[in-house]
């Protein structure tokens, strides 16, 4: 009975690591498919990627600081 139940978690085991397989052969397939850029792509979209974020940092930094100055304008004029 034993010897049964190991086998059978074996065979489980092997099925599981053929899906495992599988999978990791289905993403090397498609990572070989993947345009990939060049290097003066690359950099040019780092940019842009860097400039934004940048740009959405001052615009957030914008807003706290006007709606904290608000803030502290009506909570001034309360007291």
């Amino acid at each position: 009975m034993v010897a049964g139940v190991k086998k059978q978690e074996q065979s489980s085991l092997m099925v599981r690591w053929g899906y495992v397989r599988d999978y990791l052969r289905g993403v090397y397939n498609e990572l070989k498919n993947v345009h990939w850029p060049n290097r003066n792509q690359l950099v040019a979209y780092t940019a842009v990627v860097l400039i934004s974020v940048a740009l959405v940092a001052v615009i957030i930094w914008a807003f706290d600081f006007l709606l904290s100055y608000l803030l502290e304008l009506l909570f001034n004029a309360v007291q």
